[in-house]
C-alpha cells in the first residue's frame, strides 16, 4: 500500500507536480492526422490539466498553443487559421506555431508590444498518422521510432477510445499485471457464453508468471497449461513501456499493437492506440494517414459496462477503483510484483528529473533511434504450435535472449486459476 503522500506523488500530473514534470519529458499523442481537415483544422485538447489547441495551417504545418489568448483569455479553438498562424476570434491577436505573437491589430503603429508576448506553445511532430506534442523543457528529445510506428510492410489502423473516468496510473498499472487476464478477460467472456480460440487463449490455467525490468520498462512472462482448445505454452514479453505505454500482440495473424495512456487531468485519461497487421496490403495513402476506427461499446446506457469485449473489461476494472484510487487501502500480493516494480521505477525516474537528468526512455542519440524493436512476444514453441495459438511470429524465440538473472518467477498452486481437471 501507499501513503496518501506517496499516492499523490505518483498520480498528480499538473504543471509543477513531480510526476507531471516526469511525463512532460516524453512525447505524448494528442490526436490523429485525420482529425485535422480543411473544414475542422483546429482541435481542442486537454493534457495533464493544460487546456490546449492543436491545429494544422493551410501550408500543412502543425502547431500547439495554450487555448486561452494571452490578451484577455478567449478560446483560440474558435480562432481564424491563416497563413503562418492562428488569430484570436476576440481582438485578432495572431500567433505563430512557436507561440510568438505576430500581430496586434489595435496597437499603435510602431508598437513593439507584440514582440514581448510569447504565448505558451509546444513542438508538434507526426508519425504513422499520430500527432504528438512535447510539453517539457527544450531541447526536446527525439520522437521514439518504435517498431509499430516504423514498419512499412503491413496495414495500419488507429483506434479512438472513449475517455476513461479515472487516473492514468490505474490504466498503466494494468500493464504491469499479467494475471488479470484469466478472470477479467478469459473467464468473463466464457461466463457470458463466448467461446473459441481467442477466449481459450486467456482462459488456460496459469501455471507460473514472472516480471523483469528491462531497457524500456517492464517485461512479463507466463506459462499456460492446457485449455479446452489450445495446449500449454511458455511465453513472455507484453512489455510495459515506461512511462505510460503498452506494447502487445493480438490474436489475429501478424497483428501488433501499442497503447499510450495520456492523462487528461488527475481523474481522466485518454488512450490512443495503433494496430499494425504485418504482411497485409494497404493503399499508400492509408498507410501514411491510417484510418481511425471506433471501439466496440464499452458502457451501457444505464452507466454500467457491456463486458463483452476486452476494452470494456479493462474500463470496468480501472474506473470502479474510483476516479483516483486510494492506494492506502490496498493489500498487494506476490502477483502484484510487477506493480511494485513499476511504482519503484516511477519514483526513481521522478528523482532523476528532479536532479536535472533525462529519465528512462528519453532518446537523444539518432543512431539509437533508427529502429526500436521491442520484445512484444517471446515464445519457445514449435512453429505449428505458435501458428495454432496466436497466428503471429514471435519477436524473439528464446526466453534466454530477453530475460536474465533479474527475472522473478512465481508458481501458481492448483486452484481457481489453475484447475487440475483440464
Amino acid at each position: 500500500m501507499l501513503t496518501k503522500e506517496e499516492n499523490e506523488l505518483l498520480t498528480q500530473v499538473g504543471p509543477g507536480t513531480p510526476c507531471g514534470e516526469l511525463l512532460r519529458r516524453y512525447w505524448q499523442p494528442v490526436g490523429y492526422v485525420r482529425d485535422f481537415t480543411p473544414q475542422q483544422p483546429i482541435k481542442r485538447v486537454k493534457v495533464m490539466h493544460e487546456e490546449l489547441v492543436v491545429f494544422r495551417t493551410p501550408e500543412g504545418t502543425y502547431g500547439c498553443l495554450g487555448e486561452h489568448c494571452s490578451h484577455r483569455g478567449a478560446s483560440l479553438a474558435y480562432g481564424f487559421l491563416e497563413a503562418e498562424g492562428l488569430r484570436c476570434p476576440y481582438h485578432g491577436w495572431k500567433y505563430a506555431p512557436s507561440g510568438q505573437c505576430l500581430e496586434q491589430p489595435f496597437e499603435p503603429h510602431g508598437s513593439t508590444y507584440k514582440e514581448r508576448i510569447q504565448h505558451p506553445a509546444y513542438p508538434v511532430q507526426t508519425t504513422a498518422g499520430i500527432v504528438f506534442i512535447y510539453m517539457g523543457p527544450r531541447p526536446a528529445p527525439l520522437l521514439p521510432r518504435w517498431d509499430v510506428l516504423v514498419w512499412d510492410d503491413g496495414e495500419r489502423i488507429l483506434h479512438r477510445w472513449e475517455p476513461l473516468n479515472c487516473n492514468w496510473v490505474q490504466a498503466e498499472e494494468n500493464s504491469a499485471d499479467i494475471t488479470h487476464t484469466y478472470f477479467l478477460h478469459g473467464h468473463m467472456l466464457q461466463q457470458r457464453g463466448l467461446n473459441g480460440r481467442a477466449v481459450d487463449y486467456y482462459h488456460r490455467p496459469i501455471e507460473q508468471y514472472g516480471f523483469q525490468l528491462f531497457e524500456w520498462g517492464l517485461l512479463k512472462s507466463w506459462r499456460y497449461g492446457r485449455g479446452e482448445v489450445l495446449g500449454p505454452e511458455r511465453v513472455g514479453g507484453n512489455p510495459l513501456i515506461f512511462p505510460n505505454m503498452l506494447r502487445i500482440i493480438g490474436q489475429s495473424a501478424g497483428m501488433h499493437q501499442m497503447h499510450w495512456r495520456v492523462p487528461i487531468d488527475d481523474t481522466h485519461t485518454q488512450i490512443y492506440s495503433i494496430q499494425v497487421f504485418r504482411g497485409k496490403p494497404q493503399a499508400r495513402e492509408d498507410w501514411e494517414t491510417p484510418p481511425v476506427a471506433g471501439m466496440a461499446p464499452q458502457r451501457t446506457p444505464d452507466g454500467g459496462y457491456t463486458l463483452d469485449n476486452f476494452p470494456s473489461h479493462d474500463t470496468m476494472a480501472w474506473e470502479t477503483q474510483g476516479a483516483l484510487y486510494d492506494r492506502s487501502t490496498e493489500h498487494l500480493g506476490a502477483s502484484d510484483r510487477g506493480i511494485v516494480l513499476f511504482r519503484k521505477l516511477l519514483r526513481e525516474q521522478i528523482a532523476v528529473v528532479q536532479t536535472g537528468g533525462d529519465p528512462l526512455g528519453v532518446i537523444r542519440d539518432a543512431d539509437k533511434n533508427r529502429f526500436i524493436e521491442l520484445p512484444a512476444w517471446v515464445a519457445e514453441e514449435e512453429d505449428e504450435v505458435i501458428a495454432a495459438h496466436a497466428g503471429g511470429v514471435p519477436t524473439a524465440g528464446s526466453m534466454a535472449a530477453v530475460f536474465d538473472e533479474r527475472h522473478e518467477v512465481f508458481l501458481v498452486p492448483p486452484g481457481a486459476a489453475r484447475p487440475v481437471d483440464r
